[in-house]
């Protein structure tokens, strides 16, 4: 058999940038456990082992992320588990037929740049908002001060190849949740295996999760988890053969379609995931690999209740690392400054993506009418 032309390199940096997404996956994932009541070990396992199946299936930092339109919505209303389960072989499935049909090339074909770029710019402030709102404010002003001296670590050491930011970041961590342990309290260890779900959705549940669930996700899935991330990979790996949202589609759906019945949450690919990873360093699909296996370990270690293992992983630290992840999808849509007028276009998108109730649907449907018409007006620059 000939070598791959892609290796995977399990070097420093592809550990480092490992973790690069650690800020927006943790959080989300222990919410989810915590709010639904879904098997803690069985979630971790089979999103790790997700993560190791993306890095060996793409040779890059493809990323599987929660969904965050249904991760939201679970958390708030703490769903039951069976109704998420639901939701998550919805969107598989209809993602599925999108990928497979050709649709999903079609969408791609006439969502214009600006459009995916205002979706990228929206998903940057969010995830910004929620690193400096709910993160790095954890702990009050000691919070802030952590999380200045991770920044610093990380502007510092940006350029290292000798000595990976991110390792360094999480070391941080490590020793400011074990001089802060409350006392008394247990370390989350042990050992236990993974179980299958108690039932199936109920035909209700399907029906439940189609309106609740699962139309929310898509317009984001759309525009983030597949237009997105092309674009990002586009960008950062230019000399990699272009990705095509079949390939992404399909993977997204067949995700989905294994996690549900096996009891994991609802994931995605994601923009965001993408550009953490690769801010800390990681080039190569053995960041996911090795990540996977960090997430199956903490599952099959980590046991009792989850916000324990959260403890382990400051929320300073964690705000700092989704802030470097949300600066590096903001800085993506400075290829657009040649062109004042789409680069405000884009800004608008995603202000739009960001601030208004169903922001994507409305950037990705609403940015894309507008920009077709703006394209056939005489005299219109349509270089974009």
């Amino acid at each position: 058999m000939p070598p791959s032309p892609h290796p995977l390199r399990f070097t420093r940096a592809e550990f480092a940038g490992a973790f690069g997404d650690l800020g927006t996956d943790l959080p989300l994932l222990v919410g989810i456990v915590v709010a639904t009541g879904m098997d803690a070990t069985t979630a971790f396992v089979v999103f790790g082992a997700l993560q190791i199946a993306s890095g060996l299936a793409y040779r890059l930092p493809m990323p599987v992320q929660p969904l965050k339109a249904m991760a939201a919505i679970a958390i708030a209303g703490k769903l039951a588990p069976p109704l998420l389960a639901a939701g998550g072989l919805i969107v598989g499935v209809v993602m599925l037929i999108l990928a497979r049909s050709g649709a999903l090339s079609w969408i791609a074909r006439t969502v214009p740049k600006p459009v995916v770029r205002g979706i990228q710019v929206g998903l940057g402030i969010q995830l910004a908002l929620l690193a400096l709102t709910r993160f790095i404010p954890a702990d009050g002003a000691r919070g802030w001060l952590l999380a200045a001296v991770a920044l610093a670590i990380v502007l510092w050491l940006r350029e290292s190849h000798r000595v990976p930011a991110a390792l360094v970041v999480l070391a941080l961590g490590l020793v400011v949740a074990a001089l802060t342990w409350p006392a008394g309290a247990p370390l989350p260890l042990g050992f236990r295996l993974p179980t299958l779900p108690a039932r199936w959705p109920t035909p209700t549940e399907f029906a439940q999760a189609s309106l609740l669930l699962a139309l929310p996700q898509l317009a984001l899935s759309l525009g983030n988890s597949v237009l997105a991330t092309k674009q990002v990979v586009a960008d950062l790996f230019p000399d990699r053969e272009p990705l095509t949202v079949k390939r992404i589609g399909t993977t997204y759906a067949i995700m989905n379609l294994v996690s549900a019945p096996l009891g994991g949450i609802p994931v995605c690919h994601g923009s965001g995931g993408i550009a953490g990873h690769y801010a800390f360093g990681a080039r190569t699909g053995a960041s996911g690999i090795i990540y996977g296996i960090f997430l199956v370990l903490s599952g099959l270690l980590l046991v009792g209740e989850p916000a324990a293992f959260q403890r382990l992983f400051p929320g300073p630290i964690l705000g700092t690392l989704l802030l470097v992840e949300a600066i590096t999808v903001l800085l993506l849509v400075r290829d657009l400054r040649d062109t004042p007028a789409w680069l405000a276009f884009a800004v608008a998108c995603g202000l739009a993506a960001a601030f208004l109730p169903y922001g994507y649907a409305v950037a990705l449907v609403g940015g894309t009418l507008i920009a077709v018409a703006l394209r056939r007006r005489p005299g219109q620059d349509v270089s974009i």
